[in-house]
């Protein structure tokens, strides 16, 4: 996961209304606007990408107003970092429209929740980077993705590993299916980015 941190209301607020975030992670106790205010500004501009409130509040109360103010998700100190993990991923999965355990382009098959590329069944070992920029594409597959937006899904907009990186990783990829018979299916748009289909056209 890339994460991005915001250290008080003001700039998570801000940070969630310019940045397509898949979920958002929101202590309700923050400097100069509470967890509460932030949720309830965003669900008022239409913003709809899940939150996860933390508290150390844990009475019903607390709850049911993080609840009414738009949170999808409530978990209260202490917890364990697992937990979060796995209610992070579970609202991930419900935000997206198309988001399924499996994703498929042509004989390539993608099992998100085991970890699991195959093509026709042969099983690739992939690094979690490589992971998160294929399935990346497989849920976009047709659009042009632009370095940027690949640096920004993969890693986090404070990162710079500079235009090469992209490069390597979409290297790296198409070695390990051509490897095992499957074709590139990554298309180089010049100057632009790249852009991901079934048969590689």
């Amino acid at each position: 996961m890339a994460v991005d941190v915001a250290h008080n209301g003001e700039d998570g607020l801000e940070a969630a209304r310019t940045t397509p975030y898949d979920v958002i992670v929101l202590d309700l106790m923050l400097p100069r606007l509470d967890g509460l205010e932030v949720t309830r500004r965003l669900r008022e501009e239409k913003v709809e990408t899940p939150i996860l409130m933390l508290t150390a509040r844990d009475g019903v109360d607390d709850r049911v107003s993080g609840l009414e103010a738009g949170a999808d998700d409530y978990l209260v100190k202490p917890f364990a970092l697992r937990e979060v993990v796995a209610r992070l991923r579970a609202l991930s999965r419900r935000h997206v429209p198309n988001r399924k355990s499996q994703l498929r382009a042509g004989r390539l098959l993608l099992d998100t929740a085991a970890h699991i590329l195959t093509v026709d069944g042969t099983e690739i070992d992939l690094t979690a980077k490589e992971f998160a920029i294929l399935e990346y594409f497989m849920l976009n597959q047709g659009r042009l993705l632009t370095r940027s937006q690949i640096l920004e899904h993969a890693w986090d907009y404070d990162f710079d590993g500079g235009r090469n990186l992209i490069e390597v990783y979409i290297g790296r990829l198409r070695k390990k299916l051509i490897e095992v018979g499957g074709h590139d299916p990554f298309v180089t748009i010049r100057g632009s980015g790249y852009r991901f289909t079934a048969d590689g056209s």
